[in-house]
């Protein structure tokens, strides 16, 4: 299996999008990325807030900010992994 360096949530609910979040991390961490993107949209804001507590309290998160203008803005977040 071949892990992408950003992980598409758009559309989904989030009993859908947080389990795919969390192993999503995992894969990229052991394929060895330390940075992603994950792009959750705008939308209402659920999703993008949901995805943001998850990366406050996973292992291997060092750090996350959103996407700035080019990178997707307010529908991205950019999560800077561990080097653990």
């Amino acid at each position: 299996m071949t892990v992408s360096d950003e992980l598409h949530l758009r559309h989904l609910t989030l009993d859908e999008a947080l389990p795919m979040l969390d192993k999503y991390l995992n894969d990229a961490f052991m394929a060895g990325f330390y940075q992603v993107r994950i792009i959750h949209g705008k939308g209402t804001g659920t999703l993008r807030q949901a995805v943001r507590k998850t990366m406050d309290k996973h292992p291997l998160v060092d750090s996350y900010r959103p996407g700035i203008s080019g990178e997707g803005g307010a529908g991205v977040t950019v999560v800077e992994l561990s080097h653990k």
